[in-house]
């Protein structure tokens, strides 16, 4: 019986062998696997070590910015004006923002917000990068800083900085000057080349002194290298960056002379300018009503912003720059210039008996003056006069030296968004309105009504350049030996103006302009400040009382029916000191203001005899009343007719 089994299938007895090429393949594909293999860890490990190590390094260091501490602002004498305060800020980490529908709200109780206020912080920075810190809130209190302290854990998110905010003066002084800083807008970064540069969150001067100098005040931000654990809390310093503060800042202002400003137009609207005629530095700069800075140097608020956004008298114009108004009277100091270079206004001899025609039309004078000439009419401040005046040199070439003295153009100070002005001329009627020019206008213009509206740092130049003999100097806040050669190069290009210019005077009409404007605050029957006068000081000036929209009305209650009241004064009469403009808004008569700048002068005055040890002191005059609305001798004032 035999034992064997089954024949086995045929492939079971003739096994299949694997060609040698197709196992020296497969060798080399392994071999190639583990080369790639043990060259990527070897760029790994080694080529790339230093790059992996910084990596990890990153992991647990985190960069937190240091912010410079902005440069101090002081008056001429160094003494302080804005100063910086120590405060915190409480910021939020995107990247460490988990769960918002939970963390907001808790955070949003804490640091006294609501939700709604912290997303649209968040939203204006949806395009920042995911690292970049957000501020939420400045001026962290310590129970709110407490808050987050305690939350460490619960909100890794949540992280405090220590930083430097400004302290302006209280009360709005000299703020429309200094101007305010806040953090850089959206539409900044967007449309504004200067911005560039930029981040969210950062903060520029927003106004003033502030926006024109950021660069210099800002400095460089520096940074701290925290070393954290692995739940994001601080172990250790690993490293910083220091931070480079601002450069100070010395202006022009002399601090004693803007406490006088400040003064006289306290509990009023206008401006008032002082300013050296022989420099162009600016002693003093005052607008009212004023805003308080140290609203914008944190957060501002809303309430506080739809509060001076709906104030008709405007809080944040700065007036000294930016009103731009009929000049009443004042303008008539420009016209004796015009007539006399012109050789027009020696020989005029006109008499005043309360008004004449002209073109069909009655131009009315408050007074009765009888005969006037240019001796006398500044002093009178005679209407007729002037309309006479006007008459005889037409509006070109009162036009022509009105823009020799600076109106309807810039003067170049070194502030932001100056007014131009308006000086009306045959081709301005043209350009403007597409019509000709009506001979019947050039009679209010004779008297610093109709058309022409100047600022009152233009006629605190123009009256202060033509009592220095014609010399007339760019106002300016910095001095600018102070400020970098770059720096000033580009102030030059950013605010233009009609800079440093001299308009020749002979010294006959230079001395017929500064006797009668000495005349003006001395005692006489038709004198327009005699109230204003000082004793022991050549003290010169011209009133003005220019008509606003709407006329005089009589017996109103209405203020906006008032007139302006214009005052611009030197001392002393010839190569003045000091030259101050000053515009009470709805002050009625010129003479009102003519005593808040005799006030000025006073202390001006005072202060540079004491410094030279001569303590002869002026007996300044008291402190101007209500609005006197009733015409005096001493205090009439033109009443002004509407343009033909």
């Amino acid at each position: 019986m035999s034992l064997a089994g089954p024949p086995l299938p045929r492939q079971l007895h003739n096994d299949e062998k694997i060609s040698p090429t197709k196992l020296a393949g497969v060798q080399y594909v392994i071999v190639l696997v583990l080369a790639v293999l043990v060259a990527g860890l070897w760029r790994l490990q080694v080529l790339g070590s230093d790059n992996w190590k910084v990596l990890a390094e990153a992991n647990r260091i985190k960069k937190v910015p240091v912010l410079a501490p902005r440069g101090k602002i002081f008056d001429r004498e160094g003494r302080l004006l804005v100063d910086n305060y120590p405060s915190v800020t409480c910021y939020l980490l995107p990247e460490q923002l988990h769960d918002p529908n939970v963390d907001l709200p808790l955070i949003a109780k804490g640091l006294h917000l609501t939700v709604a206020q912290i997303q649209t912080i968040l939203n204006r920075y949806k395009g920042a990068a995911k690292y970049q810190p957000i501020p939420l809130k400045q001026d962290v209190t310590p129970d709110e800083e407490a808050f987050i302290e305690a939350h460490r854990n619960e909100l890794p998110e949540l992280e405090t900085h220590d930083e430097q905010r400004r302290l302006y003066p209280r009360d709005g002084f000299a703020a429309h000057l200094i101007g305010y800083v806040g953090e850089v807008s959206e539409a900044m970064l967007n449309n504004d080349s200067r911005y560039a540069f930029y981040s969210p969150g950062d903060v520029v001067g927003q106004s003033g002194v502030e926006q024109t100098y950021d660069a210099l005040l800002r400095g460089t931000d520096g940074s701290r290298d925290i070393l954290v654990n692995s739940h994001g809390k601080e172990v250790g310093l690993h490293g910083q960056e220091m931070a480079i503060p601002g450069k100070d800042l010395r202006l022009t202002i002399d601090l004693d002379i803007q406490r006088a400003a400040e003064k006289a137009l306290d509990g009023k609207n206008g401006a008032i300018v002082a300013m050296d005629p022989h420099t162009g530095e600016i002693l003093a700069m005052v607008s009212r009503p004023a805003f308080d800075p140290n609203q914008f140097a944190v957060r501002l608020t809303r309430s506080y912003w739809n509060e001076i956004l709906n104030n008709p008298d405007h809080p944040l114009m700065n007036k000294a720059i930016q009103a731009q108004l009929a000049p009443g009277s004042t303008f008539k100091i420009i016209m004796s210039a015009a007539g006399l270079q012109e050789n027009v206004a020696q020989d005029m001899h006109v008499v005043c008996n309360g008004g004449a025609d002209f073109y069909g039309h009655y131009f009315k004078c408050d007074v009765h003056h009888g005969m006037v000439n240019i001796d006398n009419a500044i002093p009178y401040s005679c209407d007729t006069f002037y309309y006479t005046l006007a008459n005889r040199l037409g509006i070109d070439t009162i036009a022509r030296y009105a823009n020799e003295f600076g109106l309807g153009q810039r003067t170049g100070v070194d502030l932001p968004e100056e007014a131009l002005g308006t000086v009306p001329s045959t081709m301005w009627a043209l350009k403007n309105f597409h019509r000709k020019w009506y001979a019947g206008e050039t009679i209010s213009v004779g008297i610093g009504q109709g058309a022409v509206t100047v600022t009152p740092i233009q006629m605190a130049r123009a009256i202060g350049g033509i009592a220095s003999g014609g010399v007339m100097h760019r106002p300016h806040l910095v001095f600018p030996d102070e400020v970098p050669a770059d720096v000033f190069t580009s102030l030059s290009e950013n605010h233009p103006g009609s800079g440093e210019k001299t308009v020749p005077l002979t010294a006959a009409n230079w001395e017929t302009i500064t006797d009668g404007m000495a005349q003006t605050v001395q005692p006489g029957a038709f004198h327009t400040a005699a109230a204003a006068r000082l004793d022991g000081i050549d003290f010169a000036g011209k009133t003005g009382t220019a008509d606003v929209v709407g006329g005089r009305v009589k017996n109103s209650s209405d203020k906006r029916t008032i007139p302006n009241a214009w005052f611009v004064g030197v001392a002393p009469r010839r190569n003045p000191d000091i030259v101050v403009a000053v515009l009470w808004e709805h002050g009625y008569w010129g003479n009102n203001s003519a005593r808040l700048a005799a006030q000025i002068v006073n202390a001006f005055v005072t202060k540079q005899r004491r410094l030279a040890n001569n303590l002869r002191l002026a007996e300044a005059p008291k402190a101007a009343p209500a609005p006197d609305t009733t015409p005096t001798a001493s205090n009439a004032a033109p009443h002004v007719p509407a343009a033909e």
